[in-house]
């Protein structure tokens, strides 16, 4: 289907962000009008109301880079092969990155002022929309250089992103799969989009080749990845490097205040518990009938005939039922969402693969599906209308220096309304099959979820320590590591771990934002916590609830969790989400 083929109420409206393209044109003016106004400030940053000023200049030059690049960045994505979305979106990059290079002054200049000033600023009423960045500009002035050497290090934006640029272009636009006939004697011409049903296919010869175009693609290009992925690494080690940072997973928990022990604390705790992830592959294994589970195996439903195949006006409709423990206040959003355009449903030729939420600071936010009749898909509108909720309620209770949240903090609320989802479910559900389908469904979001992305962070981190330490990343170390990771987490006598496997990294679009994954696993520890709280003590847990998804990045983001209840500095709620894993496994099983 083409995109001109798509009905309009299936379409998001992006010209809610920027109503036309000659709006877009003058905002592109507002941007070099903005640069050269905050550019007046360069070496005169001394009194009070210079540094207020001015960072309210800065706010206003961020929010319009922001509307520029995030606009033509979603309407590329409507068809990535489109010349003229690519210009605009190439064009806004260019703009934003010449900006940066412009202002890269500012910060440094703000620190050369002290830490008692920076404090005191910090204190004062006034400054009460930045008083957590300038505390952080206090905690992170060892890893900020000269200006001329911000300047140089802006300048490199221009071509830092040129990996995950040429592997996005390369994983949307030019990949192609193997065709293959299936059991019915239809010709599969596979798509990202088509291969999670496929992969679902009670027939499993069917899904062994799907299994085999799919990797068999990325294997055949797999000197190309592994280019592109070590580029990225490098540029990874060049970054932390010129801040002086100890290594490249140290600048990433450190820019977004989140301790490195979380990140140690998750893959013990998920490493511990692999036998629990054995005794599940092992009572899939058995309900299948099979002498050996291969890994296109591991999507198929346990529970034939019980999968969820609803249009796309019915899922939604089983969603709002899902959230409605979140209040009235949170369906009224749904609803909004579901009819005012702000989510963009089809698949179509040359769109984007997946699914995200996306948007800009003083508009509604934006959600981008492919969807298709699966269960999978029912609950990726729920997890996307998560992440959508939270920047709508952080934008609407913070200014904007404070409404942009982590990515830390990110996966959480997607999260705890697949949570909600599935619980609410389960409560209605009185068929055996379709009960044990849907324990059956919450134990493989945890694999997925939680051992699965741990597994990739384990991966992506010794990929990281190796560059570190000067050794090659090659096709065939990469390769070989990733197999010996994959071996570890399915490990028994009676899995096959398929030789194509070693080439699923390649395919792993979340790998050029590096250190990325593991929130993914944090983020459902701690909703599995919060949903907890909000099933057994309702509003009260709610009232703490939307203080956690109103509090955007205003403060440190295990602080902001807290607030829900959930504390990861310590072992609890690690312990306790794989106690949910156990619990519904024991279910399962008996």
């Amino acid at each position: 289907m083409t995109r001109d083929q798509v009905p309009e109420r299936y379409k998001w409206k992006l010209e809610d962000i920027i109503a036309s393209d000659a709006d877009w044109e003058s905002e592109m003016s507002s941007l070099g009008k903005l640069c050269d106004e905050l550019c007046a400030y360069d070496g005169k940053i001394e009194s009070r109301d210079d540094v207020l000023h001015g960072l309210r200049l800065h706010d206003k030059l961020d929010l319009c880079a922001e509307r520029l690049y995030v606009y033509s960045a979603m309407r590329r994505d409507e068809n990535v092969g489109d010349p003229a979305a690519q210009d605009k979106c190439d064009r806004a990059e260019t703009a934003v990155v010449r900006a940066s290079e412009r202002t890269a002054f500012f910060t440094p200049q703000l620190i050369a002022l002290g830490e008692d000033k920076l404090a005191a600023f910090a204190a004062d009423p006034d400054f009460a929309d930045y008083d957590y960045l300038l505390r952080t500009l206090i905690r992170t002035a060892r890893h900020t250089l000269s200006p001329k050497e911000e300047k140089l290090l802006a300048m490199t934006q221009s071509f830092s992103s040129t990996a995950q640029d040429a592997f996005r272009m390369f994983d949307n636009a030019d990949v192609r799969f193997e065709p293959y006939t299936d059991s019915k004697g239809r010709v599969v011409k596979l798509t990202h989009g088509t291969y999670g049903l496929e992969m679902q296919s009670p027939v499993r010869e069917d899904r062994r080749k799907a299994f085999e175009s799919m990797h068999g693609a990325f294997k055949a290009n797999i000197n190309t990845v592994a280019a592109l992925y070590a580029g990225n690494v490098k540029k990874d080690i060049f970054y932390s490097r010129a801040r002086g940072y100890q290594s490249c997973l140290d600048r990433a928990t450190s820019n977004e205040d989140v301790p490195e022990s979380v990140y140690r604390r998750l893959v013990d705790c998920v490493e511990t518990n692999i036998p629990l992830l054995s005794r599940y592959l092992e009572y899939r294994r058995k309900r299948l009938g099979y002498d050996e589970l291969h890994m296109y195996d591991l999507h198929v439903p346990t529970e034939q005939g019980a999968e969820l195949s609803l249009s796309y006006e019915d899922a939604c409709k089983l969603v709002k039922e899902g959230l409605a423990p979140l209040g009235e206040e949170y369906a009224a959003l749904l609803d909004r969402a579901f009819s005012e355009g702000w989510i963009d449903v089809c698949e179509n030729e040359g769109k984007r693969s997946g699914a995200y939420s996306w948007g800009a600071y003083g508009t509604h936010p934006y959600v981008l599906l492919n969807y298709q009749k699966t269960t999978s898909d029912v609950f990726t509108i729920a997890h996307e209308l998560g992440h959508a909720m939270h920047s709508h309620y952080s934008n609407t209770a913070l200014p904007y220096a404070k409404a942009g949240y982590t990515i830390f903090v990110a996966e959480i609320a997607s999260t705890v309304n697949e949570t909600l989802m599935l619980y609410h479910l389960l409560g209605k559900c009185a068929d055996k099959a379709k009960r044990n389908y849907l324990l059956s469904y919450m134990l493989d979001m945890f694999r997925t979820t939680v051992f699965r992305q741990t597994q990739f962070a384990q991966f992506e981190l010794a990929a990281h320590e190796a560059a570190e330490q000067d050794k090659p990343l090659t096709p065939t170390t990469l390769s070989y590591l990733y197999y010996e990771l994959n071996c570890k987490y399915y490990a028994g006598d009676k899995i096959v771990n398929d030789d194509l496997i070693r080439y699923e990294w390649s395919r792993i679009p979340h790998f050029y934002n590096s250190f990325y994954v593991y929130k993914y696993a944090t983020g459902l520890v701690t909703a599995v916590c919060i949903a907890d709280r909000i099933l057994r003590e309702g509003a009260s847990a709610v009232d703490d609830y939307k203080k956690f998804l109103k509090a955007g990045g205003s403060m440190p983001p295990v602080e902001i969790i807290k607030l829900a209840g959930v504390d990861l500095t310590t072992p609890e709620p690690f312990e306790k989400a794989m106690g949910v894993f156990k619990d519904f496994l024991d279910r399962l099983e008996g």
